[in-house]
């Protein structure tokens, strides 16, 4: 079948410009100005909105196997469909940890059977994620990713150098949950004004970056591909400004609470704990221009669901996560892209373009909107004022830091392979 969606603006090759797009069964076919209706089954008119790939998130807990009371692999990519995503990489705290092949095929059977749009798992650094002995690395490597300890930092200097070494040698990234344990002792938010307020322990900046530190050192040594995870302070952004100066391969995100957010925002409740913490307003203002110039290469979320109870604790006795594929593009289209912090197009260029080229290994997206590749494709509206309403989440996780924002942006058609996995239009 040769179905026609016209009437849009396409985003690709990082410009937005007015095309149809041309979908054969489950490929595009043809891309361009004015295609010709004549031949087309079917015809889809999308006039005022954006076409695009799906966005791509490189860091996302599906829960799936061990937790499904906090989600499940079709909860949650039933969730990114309708945040407009259709590619994802799931971190690998789950039970069991895949730290074998054997392990990461419970993974990947529950992915094959539930995911609504495509999944790619992250193996363990370490077995069972305890930081004392390397996984099965080169078993591993064609079937993930990447590889990281995600929730812990490696804390051994001696491990994470040989987990870098054998990493490099198969090709894949090493992706850092950056976290020095030996600084965080209890905190529960940012190390400020705002934990002595709430009377909490603080978690330092210092926690995280000097980490980044000593990875980006080991890089040196190793040249391992290397991928920060939910980066959350200015230090950490100004070391990795500098290691890109040096032409180290190395790539950075950050989640949309800390661009959106600062410490003075949050109040005593669960859904405004997370870790890395919300920090304070100069590391906001550094994490958007570290996006805004290109030292931040992506936005991922870190969806993290929980059970109501395990969110219920406030900011004192909550679990740590909050979601976010439902949320992501608006927040963040209403907060940076209106505001003319960063363009529309950095904003899609950051959740499109350079996650894909972290999962795929190449700034050549084998996937990109072009005659041959997958109809992976999100509609936008970006038109329409609504209200954040986490009880309408199709994610079983509802705390969010942005429950009942008045936002503009939403994805209104999500297609993988061509095939509708959602309509929010009618």
């Amino acid at each position: 079948m040769l179905t026609l969606l016209t009437g849009a603006m396409v985003f690709r090759d990082g410009r937005l410009r007015r095309e149809d797009v041309a979908m054969k069964d489950s490929l595009i076919s043809a891309v361009g100005d004015s295609l010709p209706h004549i031949d087309a089954d079917r015809i889809i008119g999308l006039e005022g909105l954006i076409i695009s790939q799906g966005f791509a998130d490189a860091h996302v807990h599906l829960r799936e196997p061990g937790f499904s009371y906090k989600e499940t692999v079709a909860s949650g990519t039933t969730a990114a469909a309708r945040g407009g995503y259709t590619l994802l990489a799931a971190m690998p705290n789950v039970n069991p940890v895949p730290d074998t092949l054997d392990h990461l095929q419970s993974s990947l059977d529950i992915f094959e059977r539930g995911a609504v749009i495509r999944a790619q798992a992250v193996a363990a650094i370490t077995r069972g994620e305890l930081g004392q002995t390397l996984s099965d690395i080169e078993t591993l490597a064609p079937s993930v990713a990447g590889f990281s300890d995600d929730g812990k930092g490696v804390q051994s200097d001696d491990l994470m150098r040989e987990a870098m070494r054998r990493v490099h040698a198969v090709g894949k990234p090493i992706m850092a949950h950056c976290e020095d344990d030996s600084l965080r002792h209890a905190g529960r938010v940012h190390d400020g004004a705002v934990a002595r307020r709430f009377g909490l322990p603080g978690i330092p900046s210092t926690c995280e970056w000097r980490q980044v530190e000593r990875d980006l050192r080991l890089v040196r040594e190793t040249g391992c591909r290397y991928h920060v995870q939910h980066a959350s302070c200015r230090e950490t952004v100004e070391l990795i400004r500098r290691a890109k100066s040096e032409g180290l391969p190395v790539t950075c995100e950050t989640a949309p609470h800390y661009l959106c957010l600062n410490d003075e925002d949050i109040l005593d409740d669960g859904r405004f704990i997370m870790n890395p913490p919300i920090r304070s307003r100069d590391d906001q203002a550094a994490l958007i221009d570290g996006l805004r110039d290109g030292t931040i290469d992506m936005i991922a979320t870190d969806h993290a669901p929980h059970a109501a109870r395990e969110k219920s604790g406030g900011l004192a006795k909550s679990v740590m996560g909050v979601v976010g594929l439902e949320t992501a593009f608006p927040v963040l289209y209403t907060k940076l892209a209106m505001t003319g912090l960063i363009t529309l197009e950095r904003l899609l260029e950051a959740m499109i373009t350079a996650p894909r080229a972290l999962l795929f290994g190449s700034d050549d997206d084998p996937q990109g909107l072009r005659a041959g590749s997958p109809a992976d494709i999100a509609a936008l509206d970006i038109s329409t004022s609504y209200t954040i309403d986490s009880s309408a989440f199709a994610s079983k996780g509802r705390s969010t830091p942005f429950d009942g924002w008045r936002v503009r942006g939403r994805a209104v058609l999500t297609m993988i392979g061509g095939r509708v996995v959602y309509d929010g239009r009618v």
